[in-house]
């Protein structure tokens, strides 16, 4: 995991960023914006600056949980949304977090997962949806690659 964060710690830092649009993508907007259960359990992973986690704590969803293992876009994030509550933001690696949600919102986070370890992000997936749940996303769709990230992927 060391490795991985400081890969994406120094990411931030250098500002080397394209996946970053600077606000939710419309698709994602315009999937909450039809959501009217405000207290849906909802986590971000990967989360980057979470734009998403904005947008939604900003419309009064109050159970969202971030999750990076860098640093940097949590700490933008708090500065965003002061009042964005500390205990759902989490710095950390993914594949070992713990929980049940109902709704996984993902901005180009499976592009960023090594190949190698894409099962591994199915099975995890699974086990952090509640029966029911949902994962939503924006994915790039383009030939694979062993080089990245972003690593590729299509439908």
């Amino acid at each position: 995991m060391k490795h991985q964060e400081s890969y994406w710690t120094d990411r931030y830092i250098k500002g080397e960023t394209g996946w970053d649009v600077g606000y939710i993508a419309t698709p994602l907007k315009e999937y909450i914006d039809q959501l009217k259960d405000k207290t849906l359990k909802i986590l971000i992973p990967g989360a980057g600056n979470s734009y998403e986690a904005e947008y939604l704590f900003k419309n009064g969803f109050t159970n969202v949980d971030v999750i990076d293992i860098a640093s940097p876009p949590l700490q933008t994030l708090r500065k965003r949304v002061p009042h964005f509550p500390e205990n759902q933001l989490h710095l950390g690696d993914f594949f070992k977090l713990q929980g049940q949600y109902d709704l996984i919102l993902e901005q180009t986070f499976f592009c960023a997962i090594s190949p190698s370890r894409r099962t591994e992000y199915v099975d995890k997936m699974y086990s952090l949806l509640k029966t029911g749940g949902k994962l939503v996303g924006v994915l790039f769709d383009f030939p694979l690659t062993e080089s990245g990230p972003p690593y590729g992927g299509s439908e």
